[in-house]
């Protein structure tokens, strides 16, 4: 009945407004003719079957009324689900651009250099952008498929660099989680840009997830050159902030901290 009334809105309006003349018309005439100029102010004093249209009348108007505004309500719902289904998708275009943009770059500086380090190089970036391009679209992932991108990111940077870095990343997962994609790959993607990639020697990058099917825990830890930290927040962080207001308002926590040249930050997001 809601979503008729919303495909009509304006014939309801139109016709209501009819009825709502034309009944209280024919009464004032019934009276007029009927009744003879009277004044009639009790139900009882009109004809059985006048009463029962005037109480029918009402009784439909009343409930077309509430029926309408529930209606407008439904598409004011409806508008805001799509308003936010749309920002968040906005939100998770906005990831990787630049580190692909980059990771091209770098590519075509070793074509000539390095064939077989190239080979590799397009492989991995070649998986990572069927993720983010294709499941990077949906509204959930499982977090093992989550993982395996993390994953290959790594990989890939360890192949890209020519200096040895600490990595290490530890999971211990259930099979059955599930996570919006493309999250957790923000905070991994800061610990890259602002740490290793600003360090000669010593880099490191320590990851920790540990996840049920009710809760996650990861957690995050970089040295960097405190005279290369930027001053403000990065667009990265202020994506992932947005997007987890908006998907798990109330049920997440992000902190971080930065002392003596070590980043750490941990999230705890309620599955």
């Amino acid at each position: 009945m809601i979503s008729i009334l919303k495909k009509n809105n304006w014939l309801i309006v139109k016709i209501l407004a009819l009825i709502s003349i034309l009944i209280p018309l024919g009464i004032m005439a019934y009276e007029f003719i009927v009744l003879g100029n009277e004044s009639v102010v009790f139900l009882e004093d009109y004809p059985v079957a006048v009463g029962v249209i005037i109480i029918i009348y009402y009784t439909i108007l009343l409930v077309i009324g509430i029926l309408w505004i529930l209606s407008q309500l439904s598409s004011l719902l409806t508008l805001r689900n799509e308003t936010r289904k749309n920002e968040i998708q906005h939100l998770q275009s906005q990831v990787n651009p630049h580190f692909f943009f980059n990771m091209l770059n770098n590519i075509y500086g070793l074509v000539d250099k390095d064939t077989e380090k190239t080979k590799k190089l397009i492989l991995k970036l070649s998986e990572l952008m069927r993720y983010s391009i294709y499941e990077g679209e949906k509204t959930t992932v499982t977090l093992a498929d989550e993982v395996a991108y993390i994953q290959n990111y790594i990989a890939l940077h360890k192949i890209r660099y020519h200096k040895a870095i600490d990595i290490q990343f530890n999971t211990q997962v259930e099979e059955n989680s599930t996570i919006m994609p493309l999250l957790l790959i923000i905070l991994v993607e800061n610990a890259f840009k602002h740490g290793v990639e600003n360090l000669r020697e010593n880099a490191y990058v320590h990851i920790n997830l540990k996840a049920d099917s009710h809760k996650l825990v990861f957690e995050i830890e970089n040295n960097f050159d405190e005279k290369e930290l930027p001053e403000e927040e990065g667009i990265g962080l202020k994506n992932l902030k947005r997007r987890l207001h908006l998907v798990y308002p109330k049920k997440y926590t992000l902190n971080s901290s930065s002392n003596n040249g070590i980043y750490k930050a941990q999230l705890e997001l309620q599955l």
